[in-house]
């Protein structure tokens, strides 16, 4: 009965900072698709994520609507409302880079979206492939995609320390939007790491359910980034030769080569990052940094911008 009691007061969230949506803008105009000067493998490999993002991002927020009147702690409530604005605004501002900076500048991105827009809008959808799930498998199908979620945000924190501890890209004197963007997110991402394990163990997810999908979670999206980055990067007549595709080495030997120069996490070191997520004791609040994410966001540019708009906002009511 001891532990039973013990387990009842242990917090549905451990988040510790109210999770605030910030209205950020960003102006594409003078971002050059090489924004690691003269690195362009490694600047059309980050800039994939524009691609991947927006379609994942905007499914998160629609489920996370759905699971919403199942939550039962108030504080976790506030939590998931404050995730689902976050999120909405970090597709928003992937989209706008996708319209008006890759697009902008020849870059096809039609075949990478359709890819994504499938994958939550038809394999993930409340109704996969178009079919209708039965009454007994809605909260089952529910839960599955929140574990996948749960998954895919310990990724993202990592990536998101990975980007606010890098300095070779202001070495390199690298696009400052663009570096905006991806701080500004992965900042975020570490501010609410909890929220997506949290809601899945409030609900149900248990640890071998967990331990599958990250199993399946994991490569799948390692493949998706590598796939899409080859894609975009194919275009471009420095690489045309090359044909780059996710199943020819050059690909995978360029990532080694640029992660040796700190231009990218090093896909053995990503993969590693993962393993703390399948241990049974997994807690994402020891992962990542809260201060190290809200030191960056009071000096991100885009960040501050939204802010003093706001205040602003605030001043003439």
């Amino acid at each position: 009965m001891k532990s039973v009691n013990k387990a009842a007061q242990r917090p549905a969230s451990n988040t510790d900072v109210p999770l605030k949506q910030r209205n950020v803008k960003f102006d594409w105009s003078n971002t050059p698709l090489d924004w690691i000067p003269n690195e362009p493998y490694a600047s059309y490999f980050i800039n994939e994520i524009n691609l991947i993002l927006p379609a994942g991002e905007f499914w998160f927020c629609r489920l996370y609507n759905k699971a919403l009147p199942l939550v039962t702690d108030p504080k976790l409530r506030e939590d998931v409302r404050g995730f689902i604005k976050q999120e909405a605004m970090h597709a928003r501002g992937h989209s706008s880079a996708i319209e008006e900076y890759l697009a902008a500048r020849g870059i096809k991105t039609e075949r990478n979206q359709r890819l994504m827009k499938w994958l939550f809008e038809v394999v993930l959808d409340d109704q996969p492939f178009g079919r209708k799930m039965p009454v007994w498998m809605e909260k089952r199908w529910l839960l599955l995609r929140l574990g996948l979620v749960a998954t895919i945000e310990h990724m993202t924190c990592v990536l998101g320390m990975y980007a606010l501890q890098n300095r070779k890209w202001d070495e390199l004197n690298a696009d400052e939007v663009l570096l905006d963007l991806i701080r500004w997110h992965g900042a975020e991402e570490v501010e609410h790491r909890c929220v997506a394990f949290d809601l899945y163990k409030h609900l149900g997810g248990d640890y071998l359910s967990r331990y599958y999908l990250a199993a399946v979670v994991v490569p799948m999206i390692i493949g998706l980034w590598v796939d899409g980055a080859a894609h975009i990067a194919g275009q471009d007549p420095r690489f045309a030769s090359k044909k780059p595709a996710v199943y020819k080495p050059w690909v995978w030997v360029q990532w080694f080569k640029a992660s040796r120069k700190q231009l990218l996490p090093n896909p053995l070191w990503l993969v590693a990052q993962q393993l703390p997520y399948f241990s049974p004791w997994y807690d994402p609040s020891k992962e990542g940094s809260t201060q190290l994410a809200q030191d960056y966001l009071k000096q991100s540019p885009a960040a501050m911008a939204a802010s003093a708009i706001q205040a602003k906002m605030r001043a003439a009511a």
